[in-house]
Protein backbone atom coordinates (compact mmCIF):
# COMPACT_ATOMS: atom_id res chain seq x y z
CA UNK A 1 0.00 0.00 0.00
CA UNK A 2 1.34 3.43 -0.95
CA UNK A 3 1.70 5.98 1.93
CA UNK A 4 -0.86 8.26 0.27
CA UNK A 5 -3.36 5.35 0.21
CA UNK A 6 -2.72 4.51 3.86
CA UNK A 7 -3.55 8.08 4.85
CA UNK A 8 -6.93 7.79 3.16
CA UNK A 9 -7.89 4.68 5.12
CA UNK A 10 -10.43 5.10 7.89
CA UNK A 11 -8.63 2.80 10.34
CA UNK A 12 -12.01 1.69 11.68
CA UNK A 13 -13.17 -1.84 12.58
CA UNK A 14 -16.72 -1.20 11.28
CA UNK A 15 -17.24 -3.58 8.35
CA UNK A 16 -19.24 -0.97 6.40
CA UNK A 17 -16.40 1.49 6.81
CA UNK A 18 -13.94 -1.18 5.70
CA UNK A 19 -16.12 -1.65 2.63
CA UNK A 20 -15.62 2.03 1.81
CA UNK A 21 -11.88 1.50 2.17
CA UNK A 22 -12.16 -1.16 -0.53
CA UNK A 23 -14.57 0.43 -3.02
CA UNK A 24 -14.73 4.08 -1.99
CA UNK A 25 -12.20 5.33 -4.53
CA UNK A 26 -13.63 7.38 -7.42
CA UNK A 27 -14.81 5.15 -10.31
CA UNK A 28 -14.58 1.90 -8.33
CA UNK A 29 -18.37 1.48 -8.04
CA UNK A 30 -19.17 2.37 -11.68
CA UNK A 31 -16.57 -0.16 -12.83
CA UNK A 32 -18.12 -2.84 -10.65
CA UNK A 33 -21.56 -1.89 -11.96
CA UNK A 34 -20.45 -2.36 -15.56
CA UNK A 35 -19.19 -5.86 -14.73
CA UNK A 36 -22.40 -7.01 -13.03
CA UNK A 37 -23.73 -8.64 -16.23
CA UNK A 38 -20.53 -10.43 -17.14
CA UNK A 39 -16.87 -9.86 -18.07
CA UNK A 40 -15.90 -6.93 -20.30
CA UNK A 41 -12.91 -5.96 -22.35
CA UNK A 42 -10.92 -2.89 -21.37
CA UNK A 43 -12.16 -1.00 -24.44
CA UNK A 44 -15.77 -1.90 -23.66
CA UNK A 45 -15.39 -0.45 -20.18
CA UNK A 46 -13.96 2.73 -21.64
CA UNK A 47 -16.95 3.10 -23.96
CA UNK A 48 -19.40 2.53 -21.10
CA UNK A 49 -17.56 5.02 -18.86
CA UNK A 50 -16.51 7.75 -21.33
CA UNK A 51 -15.44 10.21 -18.64
CA UNK A 52 -12.75 7.93 -17.19
CA UNK A 53 -9.19 8.08 -18.51
CA UNK A 54 -7.32 4.95 -19.57
CA UNK A 55 -4.79 5.47 -16.78
CA UNK A 56 -7.41 5.77 -14.07
CA UNK A 57 -9.32 2.75 -15.40
CA UNK A 58 -6.13 0.70 -15.36
CA UNK A 59 -5.38 1.79 -11.79
CA UNK A 60 -8.88 1.10 -10.49
CA UNK A 61 -9.02 -2.32 -12.14
CA UNK A 62 -5.70 -3.13 -10.50
CA UNK A 63 -6.97 -1.95 -7.11
CA UNK A 64 -10.14 -4.02 -7.42
CA UNK A 65 -8.13 -7.05 -8.50
CA UNK A 66 -5.83 -6.67 -5.50
CA UNK A 67 -8.89 -6.44 -3.25
CA UNK A 68 -10.27 -9.73 -4.63
CA UNK A 69 -13.26 -8.10 -6.34
CA UNK A 70 -12.14 -8.29 -9.99
CA UNK A 71 -10.36 -11.11 -11.82
CA UNK A 72 -8.56 -10.97 -15.18
CA UNK A 73 -9.07 -13.85 -17.58
CA UNK A 74 -8.65 -14.64 -21.26
CA UNK A 75 -11.45 -15.57 -23.61
CA UNK A 76 -10.96 -18.86 -25.48
CA UNK A 77 -10.05 -18.86 -29.19
CA UNK A 78 -10.86 -17.40 -31.59
CA UNK A 79 -11.30 -14.24 -29.46
CA UNK A 80 -8.24 -14.84 -27.24
CA UNK A 81 -8.52 -11.41 -25.61
CA UNK A 82 -8.19 -10.35 -21.98
CA UNK A 83 -11.35 -9.49 -20.09
CA UNK A 84 -12.18 -8.31 -16.59
CA UNK A 85 -14.95 -9.89 -14.53
CA UNK A 86 -16.22 -9.88 -10.99
CA UNK A 87 -15.20 -12.65 -8.63
CA UNK A 88 -17.91 -14.56 -6.80
CA UNK A 89 -17.46 -12.24 -3.84
CA UNK A 90 -17.53 -9.17 -6.08
CA UNK A 91 -20.81 -10.35 -7.63
CA UNK A 92 -22.34 -10.53 -4.17
CA UNK A 93 -22.26 -6.73 -4.06
CA UNK A 94 -25.36 -6.69 -6.31
CA UNK A 95 -27.83 -6.17 -3.43
CA UNK A 96 -25.61 -3.37 -2.13
CA UNK A 97 -26.05 -1.54 -5.44
CA UNK A 98 -29.81 -2.04 -5.26
CA UNK A 99 -30.08 -0.75 -1.69
CA UNK A 100 -27.84 2.23 -2.44
CA UNK A 101 -29.81 3.00 -5.60
CA UNK A 102 -33.18 2.92 -3.84
CA UNK A 103 -31.82 5.16 -1.08
CA UNK A 104 -30.09 7.64 -3.41
CA UNK A 105 -33.14 7.92 -5.70
CA UNK A 106 -34.75 9.96 -2.90
CA UNK A 107 -32.03 12.60 -3.14
CA UNK A 108 -33.45 15.98 -4.20
CA UNK A 109 -30.37 16.32 -6.43
CA UNK A 110 -30.84 13.03 -8.30
CA UNK A 111 -31.85 13.42 -11.94
CA UNK A 112 -33.02 10.13 -13.51
CA UNK A 113 -32.92 11.62 -17.01
CA UNK A 114 -29.12 12.02 -17.07
CA UNK A 115 -27.05 9.61 -19.22
CA UNK A 116 -27.31 5.87 -18.53
CA UNK A 117 -25.02 3.12 -19.73
CA UNK A 118 -26.93 0.05 -20.98
CA UNK A 119 -25.86 -2.04 -17.99
CA UNK A 120 -26.73 0.77 -15.60
CA UNK A 121 -30.23 0.93 -17.09
CA UNK A 122 -30.76 -2.83 -16.71
CA UNK A 123 -29.69 -2.72 -13.06
CA UNK A 124 -31.77 0.39 -12.44
CA UNK A 125 -34.92 -1.29 -13.75
CA UNK A 126 -34.29 -4.21 -11.41
CA UNK A 127 -33.87 -1.80 -8.51
CA UNK A 128 -36.88 0.41 -9.16
CA UNK A 129 -39.52 -2.17 -10.14
CA UNK A 130 -42.43 -2.15 -7.72
CA UNK A 131 -43.19 -5.87 -7.44
CA UNK A 132 -46.44 -5.21 -5.58
CA UNK A 133 -47.76 -3.07 -8.42
CA UNK A 134 -46.53 -5.62 -10.94
CA UNK A 135 -48.37 -8.41 -9.15
CA UNK A 136 -48.64 -11.45 -11.43
CA UNK A 137 -47.38 -9.51 -14.44
CA UNK A 138 -45.38 -11.56 -16.94
CA UNK A 139 -43.27 -9.18 -19.02
CA UNK A 140 -40.39 -9.80 -21.42
CA UNK A 141 -38.45 -6.74 -22.51
CA UNK A 142 -35.63 -6.68 -25.05
CA UNK A 143 -33.14 -3.87 -25.60
CA UNK A 144 -30.86 -3.20 -28.57
CA UNK A 145 -28.26 -0.50 -27.92
CA UNK A 146 -25.73 -0.37 -30.72
CA UNK A 147 -24.18 -3.84 -31.01
CA UNK A 148 -25.33 -4.89 -27.52
CA UNK A 149 -28.56 -6.78 -26.78
CA UNK A 150 -30.12 -7.24 -23.35
CA UNK A 151 -33.16 -8.85 -21.77
CA UNK A 152 -35.15 -7.85 -18.70
CA UNK A 153 -38.07 -10.02 -17.61
CA UNK A 154 -40.42 -10.29 -14.68
CA UNK A 155 -42.72 -13.23 -13.93
CA UNK A 156 -44.83 -13.14 -10.76
CA UNK A 157 -42.33 -10.85 -9.04
CA UNK A 158 -39.16 -12.69 -10.09
CA UNK A 159 -36.83 -10.48 -12.15
CA UNK A 160 -34.14 -11.82 -14.48
CA UNK A 161 -31.81 -9.79 -16.65
CA UNK A 162 -28.76 -10.33 -18.77
CA UNK A 163 -27.26 -10.15 -22.22
CA UNK A 164 -29.11 -11.26 -25.33
CA UNK A 165 -32.72 -10.71 -26.35
CA UNK A 166 -35.46 -12.72 -24.62
CA UNK A 167 -37.55 -15.33 -26.38
CA UNK A 168 -40.82 -13.90 -27.73
CA UNK A 169 -40.41 -10.38 -26.24
CA UNK A 170 -43.44 -8.20 -25.62
CA UNK A 171 -41.39 -5.08 -26.46
CA UNK A 172 -37.96 -4.45 -27.95
CA UNK A 173 -36.52 -0.99 -27.31
CA UNK A 174 -33.77 0.57 -29.37
CA UNK A 175 -32.03 3.89 -29.49
CA UNK A 176 -30.45 5.27 -26.34
CA UNK A 177 -30.70 4.01 -22.73
CA UNK A 178 -31.54 7.56 -21.68
CA UNK A 179 -34.59 7.41 -23.91
CA UNK A 180 -35.90 4.39 -22.01
CA UNK A 181 -35.22 6.18 -18.71
CA UNK A 182 -37.08 9.26 -19.94
CA UNK A 183 -40.09 7.08 -20.83
CA UNK A 184 -40.13 4.96 -17.68
CA UNK A 185 -38.90 7.43 -15.04
CA UNK A 186 -39.46 10.84 -16.60
CA UNK A 187 -42.93 10.31 -18.02
CA UNK A 188 -41.94 11.64 -21.45
CA UNK A 189 -44.49 10.48 -24.06
CA UNK A 190 -43.32 7.71 -26.36
CA UNK A 191 -44.17 9.68 -29.50
CA UNK A 192 -42.02 12.60 -28.37
CA UNK A 193 -39.02 10.35 -27.75
CA UNK A 194 -39.45 8.72 -31.13
CA UNK A 195 -39.64 12.12 -32.81
CA UNK A 196 -36.39 13.11 -31.09
CA UNK A 197 -34.69 9.92 -32.28
CA UNK A 198 -34.04 8.95 -28.66
CA UNK A 199 -36.07 5.74 -28.73
CA UNK A 200 -37.49 3.10 -31.03
CA UNK A 201 -40.15 0.58 -30.04
CA UNK A 202 -41.17 -2.70 -31.62
CA UNK A 203 -44.08 -4.58 -30.10
CA UNK A 204 -46.86 -3.58 -27.73
CA UNK A 205 -46.82 0.22 -27.76
CA UNK A 206 -49.69 0.57 -25.29
CA UNK A 207 -47.79 -1.60 -22.81
CA UNK A 208 -44.65 0.49 -23.38
CA UNK A 209 -46.61 3.60 -22.38
CA UNK A 210 -47.82 1.87 -19.20
CA UNK A 211 -44.38 0.79 -18.01
CA UNK A 212 -43.99 3.93 -15.90
CA UNK A 213 -46.78 2.61 -13.67
CA UNK A 214 -44.53 -0.25 -12.55
CA UNK A 215 -41.41 1.84 -11.92
CA UNK A 216 -42.53 4.68 -9.65
CA UNK A 217 -39.86 7.08 -8.46
CA UNK A 218 -39.83 7.53 -4.66
CA UNK A 219 -40.74 10.81 -2.99
CA UNK A 220 -37.77 13.11 -2.62
CA UNK A 221 -36.29 13.69 0.81
CA UNK A 222 -36.58 17.17 2.28
CA UNK A 223 -33.53 19.42 2.14
CA UNK A 224 -34.30 20.90 5.55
Amino acid sequence: MRPSEAKRRYDDACAATHGMDIIGERWALPIMRELMLGPRRFGELRRSLPAISANVLTQRLGDLETAGIVRKSKLPPPASVQVYGLTEWGQQAGPVFQALGRWAARSPLHDPTRPFSPVSLMLSLRTMIDVQRAGDLALRLGFRFGDEDFHWTIDRGAVTLGRGLPDDPHIVFGGDPGGVAALVYGGVPLAALEAQGALTVAGDRALAERLRDYFPMPDKAALT
